[in-house]
């Protein structure tokens, strides 16, 4: 028993060891990114609010503080990848690594701490992707606006909605105008179709959302009989359009869908979908919801692999190799992307492949790192 107790007392010392030697990587990873990221494209933005429209220091201060935490969630995965590269490969260059193996412990046994605190990370950094960053970025937009003197869209014009059921057109309808503020709708013409063609068209110039619904004002309904000729079966004063979907469904489009949380693209895409228009592209960025923050634990695990080398334990050295590393990252990423959005391949699938890569990659350096010992 006291045997046992040692063990676990001197696996929680190494833990908190190796925990140690990556903590200042790891914030220095957080600072330099954010650096790198901030003077690439907001610095510039800034001061040219600043210098050249003389928007006062507060509010370009505020913007910069609203603008802070997307650039910081982005910098989490680059800064696990750094700490394990620079971490390790300081342990390695002093032969710490060496002691660790030599007294049997395996390299997957001194990396678990890593994992299990990356994977904490990961949670963090989705929770502040779906709370803190969409009402930042929202927060950071609507001060643009105001200092930019630029009003938010009103309207949503031209919209098409395709009634699909079963892979069969139903229906569609189009609203030259939407006005999502006060739920109403302009020059609306539906087309209902019958075995591919068109049957009766019911067409008014104005509608509104009212206790829930929509209702058409002085329409008129028309046949398109077999021969082609068109006729007027009747008016209506009000009628009532079955459309599933709200004034702010309809408008949804204007919305940016990065800056969305996953409740809100789950209810985009299935607003898309009912229109008949693509939803890969909120598809896809609800699945990188999911899986870009598990790129923390994916990165971590090859940069402890390779830092592992003395070779590594540079900050310069592992800065770039990071950069690199990343870069690879986010053009497989990127690529994925695209071809998700074009359904060219299943979103959730396109979303995992860099994760699935990186972590193939990860685990045949550890066993390497294995090996060597």
């Amino acid at each position: 028993m006291m045997r046992k107790d040692s063990r676990i007392y001197n696996g929680f010392i190494m833990d908190r060891f190796i925990l140690g030697q990556l903590a200042s990587p790891f914030l220095f990873g957080i600072m330099s990114f954010t650096v790198i990221l901030v003077s690439g494209t907001l610095l510039f933005t800034l001061a040219d609010l600043l210098i050249q429209r003389g928007v006062s220091l507060a509010q370009v201060v505020r913007l910069f503080l609203y603008s802070l935490p997307g650039v910081v969630v982005l910098t989490i995965p680059m800064s696990c990848l750094l700490a394990s590269l620079l971490g390790f490969g300081n342990m390695s260059a002093n032969s710490e690594l060496v002691a660790l193996k030599s007294a049997g412990i395996s390299f997957g046994r001194i990396i678990r701490p890593v994992v299990i605190v990356c994977i904490f990370i990961s949670i963090f950094s989705f929770a502040a992707n779906e709370t803190l960053v969409p009402l930042s970025d929202r927060a950071a937009e609507g001060l643009a606006m105001q200092i930019y003197r630029r009003v938010p869209p009103i309207t949503r014009d031209n919209v098409f909605i395709r009634d699909i059921s079963h892979g069969i057109l139903n229906r569609i309808v189009y609203v030259k105008e939407v006005l999502p503020r006060s739920g109403e709708m302009r020059d609306i013409m539906i087309q209902e179709f019958e075995d591919g063609n068109v049957r009766r068209v019911t067409t008014a110039p104005s509608g509104s959302w009212a206790d829930g619904m929509w209702w058409l004002s002085d329409g008129q309904v028309f046949e398109v009989r077999d021969d082609g000729l068109v006729e007027m079966l009747f008016r209506f004063e009000r009628q009532r359009l079955n459309l599933d979907m709200n004034p702010s469904d309809l408008a949804s489009d204007n919305a940016n869908p990065d800056k969305m949380n996953m409740r809100e693209l789950s209810s985009a895409m299935k607003s898309a979908q009912q229109r008949g228009n693509n939803a890969g592209r909120f598809a896809m960025l609800f699945n990188l919801r999911i899986a870009v923050p598990w790129a923390s634990v994916v990165l971590a695990l090859v940069g402890a692999a390779v830092g592992s080398r003395p070779q590594r334990s540079s900050s310069g050295m592992g800065l770039g190799l990071s950069v690199v590393i990343v870069f690879c990252y986010y053009v497989i990423m990127s690529l994925c992307q695209s071809l998700g959005e074009s359904n060219f391949l299943p979103p959730p699938v396109a979303a995992w492949i860099p994760n699935v890569i990186f972590m193939t990659i990860g685990m045949f350096l550890i066993r390497r790192a294995n090996r060597l010992g």
